[in-house]
């Protein structure tokens, strides 16, 4: 179980916050999903938006690789990054810098239609940039990731494939249609039959009431249910942190 922490927007992005509010926002956050009992951490640039389609300011890579640092002190968990849109290159030098076990990349093969344009995977530059970091820092990418429409063939078991066994990811994950929104539990089904021998993980939409509906999944990305209202961008609660662990323990 992996709980979000969206950092609020970052110094240079349109509703920019000062450092000291992101810091205090982020460790509160961290602070409540560790203590609800989650397994891991993803941080996020969630408040950036509008994302860029390609590489993100060097001040966003320098922000995030601090806070990464602190969130991973705070919490005492496994920690990982992702920077939207599609910045693996930026994510990766986060991660080698504050010590983070995973990326996530939400375009990694392939190409996606998206509301910053056309996304195409450099699966080939990040497998790259990974070796010449020499970080041992696991590889999240998704199979048709949520807010997109495949550029391609429509083939999810395929496009599964290809992210495993040409892009060399090391889990797969699987989403529904927008934040918040959980997928069909049949894509969970065919990109497990497709891919057996990698973790693939449910990564929006999974709730109390929902989470016993995705047999076979091998962890959960959380980041709406866990936060006030249940509303991506809010603080997170510990009493929903624990609340949804129990509930998967009784599935």
């Amino acid at each position: 179980m992996i709980g979000m922490v969206h950092l609020l927007p970052l110094p240079g992005s349109p509703r920019a916050r000062t450092l000291r509010e992101i810091r205090a926002a982020a460790l509160a956050d961290a602070e409540a999903l560790a203590h609800g009992g989650v397994d891991g951490i993803l941080v996020e640039n969630y408040g950036d938006a509008p994302f860029t389609a390609g590489s993100v300011e060097p001040s966003v890579v320098a922000a995030m690789a601090v806070l990464a640092s602190e969130i991973r002190s705070a919490a005492a968990l496994p920690i990982g990054i992702n920077v939207l849109r599609n910045d693996a290159c930026a994510a990766l030098a986060v991660a080698a810098a504050s010590g983070a076990a995973f990326i996530r990349v939400n375009v990694h093969v392939g190409a996606a239609e998206t509301d910053q344009g056309r996304i195409e995977g450099r699966a080939y530059e990040t497998l790259r940039a990974r070796k010449a970091l020499d970080c041992d820092v696991a590889i999240f990418a998704d199979v048709f990731v949520k807010h997109a429409r495949p550029a391609g063939s429509l083939d999810l078991a395929a496009a599964a494939r290809e992210t495993a066994y040409r892009g060399l990811a090391d889990a797969l994950l699987v989403t529904g249609p927008e934040t918040g929104e959980p997928p069909d539990a049949q894509r969970l089904r065919i990109v497990k039959k497709a891919v057996p021998d990698r973790p693939v993980f449910v990564a929006s939409g999974v709730d109390a009431g929902n989470v016993g509906a995705f047999p076979g999944a091998d962890g959960y990305i959380i980041g709406s249910a866990f936060e006030k209202g249940g509303r991506a961008g809010n603080r997170v609660e510990s009493r929903r942190v624990r609340a949804l662990l129990q509930a998967l323990k009784r599935r």
